[in-house]
């Protein structure tokens, strides 16, 4: 059961609706955490900066890195929503989430990503340093601040308890 309502498309304002409708014809649809995050317009513009976040992380790492890291941040973080939407996309590419073979830099993101969530303030030397002969630092900030926005994203959905979107229930984890 949601903590906090969805807001309706009839009860947004002008701006609101402008929102609503941008999401709608970038995404195709808007989401229940998007729809509950527009009763606070600022809330909503700041999380909505994770899509180009995402663009500049998949700009150095790929579509299947990019959604194999955010997938490894949002398991960790035991968020429902996020890591099934993220089961989907690798679903949808011919992917098996539960047995993902990865290459050498798609387990270190993953690796980094799990790392963000359970020992934020003591990430592995040797991680690092693995980060750091692949990645140029600028590189790693924009990672490590998606990660974070990432885990905010999670944080949303669980402590708000978003009820998930019906198109994802086929995807959860069995």
């Amino acid at each position: 059961m949601p903590r906090i309502d969805m807001i309706k498309y009839e009860e947004l304002d002008a701006e609101g609706k402008r929102l609503y409708d941008e999401q709608v014809h970038t995404h195709g649809k808007i989401t229940n955490m998007k729809m509950t995050l527009l009763k606070n317009k600022l809330a909503f513009k700041v999380m909505m900066e994770w899509y180009p976040m995402r663009d500049e992380v998949a700009a150095f790492l790929g579509d299947f890195a990019t959604n194999v890291f955010a997938y490894s941040v949002s398991e960790a973080n035991s968020c429902l929503i996020c890591s099934t939407f993220f089961r989907k996309i690798l679903k949808d590419s011919g992917r098996d989430p539960d047995r993902l073979v990865l290459d050498e830099i798609e387990s270190l993101v993953a690796e980094f990503g799990r790392a963000l969530v359970t020992a934020p303030n003591n990430i592995d030397d040797t991680l690092f340093d693995k980060l750091k002969a692949k990645f140029t630092e600028s590189q790693i900030i924009m990672l490590t601040t998606f990660g974070g926005m990432m885990m905010a994203t999670n944080l949303v959905n669980n402590a708000l308890q978003v009820t998930p979107d019906n198109y994802l229930y086929d995807y959860m984890k069995k």
